[in-house]
């Protein structure tokens, strides 16, 4: 199956929420933040395309694979 563009960066926004999560336990290191620093809306965007490219993933491999 070929992946569509926005399966491929829900994908890559997923892997990063989830190496985040596994950072911020392990070490407590954000990731989100050594990314792009410490702006609050740029920070608030990545987590909020986190968290729909979930929701995305959710879609795709529940409702659409059906």
């Amino acid at each position: 199956m070929k992946l569509k563009w926005i399966d491929l960066l829900a994908l890559v926004l997923v892997i990063v929420g989830a190496l985040n999560w596994g950072l911020i336990g392990a070490a407590n290191f954000n990731l989100v933040t050594a990314i792009v620093g410490t702006i609050p809306l740029l920070e608030k965007l990545v987590y909020d395309a986190v968290g729909l490219a979930g929701l995305w993933m959710i879609y795709v491999s529940w409702i659409k694979a059906k």
